[in-house]
């Protein structure tokens, strides 16, 4: 899986298949019903990692390390800036950590390439790289979501990671944050929920995250209203759009150059 409608990078790459519900922002995740669809086309790797409840589509708990998807990035010429897992969590605790390290090779090897990693498990993050002595890739961005305030204290567990660039993304934002220290957090994607059961997302939400971000200097990002749209009217993604405050915000981390 390659080609992306996600804003905010170019690629995205799964070594990883399958992972567990872990807090509300979750329940609705669109990777679930993707690898239910991705069953239904004959994909292997993606069979039996979901399950029915009631007429939801959510994980079963198998999740699947992918060998063969290692080679993907290095076929890669031209540079992208790439979303490791998609389709499920780098630092799930059924993950290995010699699996992770093969990961982590890869993009050493390839340092053409930007990569984004995106965990709801940062402390375990965290401890992978405290094992490896801070082993710190220039080309690597690592990042945890925040869709609450009571998940806050993962950005403290990811202040701890040592990284070129850390981010959180505010996504799916269903609840306010209040109060966050963005000491340390270079770059802030926001998000609301889409699809059929979507939360609304409010802006005073939006605004309590714009604001601080402008007081720290943390790039800001705004992905999409998505099911819910700032008038706090239900239409779909596309009639939402993707404007704040009456524009687009396409903040990013300052990208350095490829070797």
């Amino acid at each position: 899986m390659a080609q992306t409608q996600i804003e905010w990078t170019d690629a995205t790459w799964n070594p990883v298949a399958g992972c567990t519900i872990m807090s509300t922002g979750c329940s609705h995740c669109y990777a679930m019903e993707m690898a239910r669809r991705l069953e239904a086309m004959g994909l292997s790797k993606y069979a039996g990692l979901t399950r029915k409840s009631g007429k939801r589509t959510v994980w079963n708990g198998v999740v699947r390390e992918d060998r063969s998807a290692l080679a993907i990035p290095r076929r890669w010429r031209k540079p992208r800036k790439i979303f490791v897992n998609s389709m499920s969590d780098l630092f799930h605790q059924q993950v290995s950590e010699a699996f992770i390290g093969e990961v982590w090779q890869v993009m050493r090897d390839t340092p053409h390439h930007h990569y984004q990693i995106l965990t709801k498990r940062p402390d375990r993050m965290a401890r992978f790289l405290k094992s490896r002595g801070a082993d710190i890739l220039p080309n690597v961005w690592l990042g945890t979501s925040v869709e609450d305030a009571k998940v806050v204290p993962r950005i403290d567990a990811l202040r701890e990671v040592a990284a070129a660039v850390r981010f959180i993304s505010f996504e799916p934002l269903i609840g306010p944050v209040g109060p966050v220290d963005l000491d340390g957090i270079d770059w802030a994607i926001v998000g609301g929920e889409s699809g059929r059961s979507a939360r609304p997302i409010k802006e005073v939400w939006i605004d309590e995250i714009y604001r601080q971000c402008e007081a720290s200097g943390t790039a800001f990002f705004f992905k999409q209203w998505g099911t819910w749209g700032e008038d706090n009217k239900r239409r779909s993604k596309k009639a939402n759009g993707r404007k704040y405050r009456g524009q687009i915000w396409d903040g990013m981390p300052e990208i350095q150059p490829s070797a």
